[in-house]
């Protein structure tokens, strides 16, 4: 274990360094390992669904198992970190174990799943940091009582779990609208003066990504699967509770929660409340501007990453006007 570096010269170039080993092993091992992966049967209500049919699926299998070894390898650990490993990985391995399933898993079994793995991330936080929390751009902080922070800290990982799955319809969407994210929480978590070593295993799953997003590019040659988005959605709910700053969660992650977020909110309404939302637009958004707005898949990762990047751009300078 790396323990001695405290410099934050050392830290960078370990940063470095891990994002650069990650990035090459994920690639040899997704180019060695891709015709091994379960087949994606295509998606019947997506627009172009059919198109990935065949395909190789569960590539978060790979590069989820990378990201975990090479933190166990490289980071500082305690019982907080060694948890939260443990239900990033529990997190893949439904996830897998769905994308290879016969039968793909009803909604409800997949709901509680994520429930339980949300509710483990909220005590793990709870108990390893309390339940005070942050207001951006103020120096507000609150102490909310422990059951409430749980029930909404579970709440936010449970929408992120969902809305990153959701999302990872079009081929490089949802990784590069993750790495945006983990690069804007990184970059608060930097101006805020986090401790240097506390958000370094966010390089690890930016490196795992990138080599991901070379094959996932389009015309893509492989998926990530449930256990990519769903291993993703929770180490992005983990990140931000570390950060202490919960409402952080929403302009980080503004464009996965919308085009995610507006599916999930027009099923869960007309499912269970029978009211129909939304009835002229397609969700999800992705859906929508493809097959009504003419996008291609390629125009719809660009310009759903520029519009991320400019409301990231606008959170940062906002903490450094108001500093």
């Amino acid at each position: 274990m790396i323990y001695w570096l405290n410099s934050n010269i050392d830290l960078l170039w370990l940063a470095a360094g891990g994002t650069i080993a990650t990035l090459v092993l994920t690639f040899l091992l997704l180019r060695l390992l891709g015709a091994r992966l379960p087949r994606d049967a295509g998606r019947a209500f997506a627009h172009e669904g059919t198109l990935s049919a065949g395909k190789p699926r569960g590539a978060g299998l790979v590069f989820i198992l990378v990201f975990i070894g090479v933190t166990l390898l490289s980071q500082p650990l305690n019982l907080e970190r060694w948890i939260n490993l443990a239900l990033i990985l529990a997190a893949m391995l439904t996830g897998y174990f769905d994308d290879r399933a016969s039968h793909p898993w009803g909604d409800l079994k997949k709901g509680l799943l994520d429930l339980i793995l949300s509710l483990g991330v909220a005590l793990n936080i709870l108990l390893s940091r309390g339940s005070t929390v942050s207001l951006p751009f103020c120096q507000t902080s609150l102490t909310l009582a422990p059951a409430l922070y749980v029930v909404l800290a579970a709440l936010l990982v449970w929408v992120s779990i969902n809305v990153t799955n959701i999302t990872d319809g079009v081929d490089g969407l949802s990784g590069t609208l993750v790495l945006i994210t983990l690069a804007t929480v990184y970059l608060v978590g930097q101006y805020q003066a986090v401790l240097p070593g506390e958000n370094l295993w966010i390089f690890i799953m930016a490196g795992v990504l990138a080599a991901y997003l070379w094959f996932n590019a389009t015309p893509s040659q492989m998926i990530m699967g449930d256990a990519g988005s769903r291993a993703l959605g929770l180490f992005i709910g983990i990140i931000v509770l570390q950060s202490g700053q919960p409402l952080l969660y929403i302009p980080a992650a503004a464009l996965l929660i919308a085009d995610g977020g507006a599916s999930l909110v027009k099923v869960s309404l007309l499912r269970f409340l029978k009211i129909h939302i939304l009835k002229n637009v397609r969700t999800p958004l992705h859906d929508h501007v493809r097959k009504n707005l003419g996008w291609s898949n390629t125009q719809t990762v660009f310009r759903f990453a520029l519009i991320q990047m400019a409301i990231s751009f606008v959170l940062l300078a906002g903490l450094y006007l108001l500093a």
